[in-house]
This record gives C-alpha cells, structure tokens and sequence, in this order.
C-alpha cells in the first residue's frame, strides 16, 4: 500500500481535528504516552497494535517537527550522516552506544 500522508498532510490534519499545537513539550508528552503503549503492545506481542502505536508516534512527531521549523526526512538524514561517521560499540542486544572522542 502506497501512503498518500506526509509531514505536511499529517500537521494539517492535527491542527484541523485538535487545534494550532502552541507548545511542542505538550506534543512530546503525549508521544512518551504513546511510546509507553507501543511497549505495552510489543512486550504483549500485539504487532498490528504496536504498528498503529509507532504510527501514532510518528504522527506527533511530525507535528511537534512543523512546529519547530524542520522537516523529520531532513534532519533524519543529516543525523544518519553523523552516526555513520561515529565509532559504535554493541551492548549485545541490538543497541549500542558511540564511542566519545
């Protein structure tokens, strides 16, 4: 299935369904409770709901990006530039941690 949605469709339909988001912190609460859910949904091996919960996060974070000025594909991008230039250690379960200069 091809998405049709992108940040900008996304930050409209917020700001039309719930109002113009004034504040990002209060858009960030409300992805840490989304967040939560996903790790409920994951830890219950619930993978259609963990789906619907990251889109959830993503959601807002598209918003709380608009809000601030920038575009996520963007700065996404430009942070993969920096953690391919980093030096990575491996904790053994997927995650790791750069190694500080």
């Amino acid at each position: 299935m091809e998405s049709t949605e992108d940040q900008k469709s996304i930050t409209a339909w917020g700001e039309e369904t719930f109002g113009p988001a004034v504040n990002p912190a209060v858009l960030v609460a409300r992805a840490k409770l989304e967040m939560e859910e996903l790790l409920e949904a994951v830890e219950a091996g619930d993978l259609v709901e963990a789906a619907l919960e990251i889109a959830d996060v993503f959601i807002l974070l598209y918003r709380v990006a608009t809000l601030c000025g920038f575009d996520v594909n963007d700065a996404v991008a430009r942070k993969m530039v920096i953690n391919r230039a980093r030096q990575w250690t491996r904790k053994g379960d997927g995650t790791g941690s750069h190694i500080k200069s």
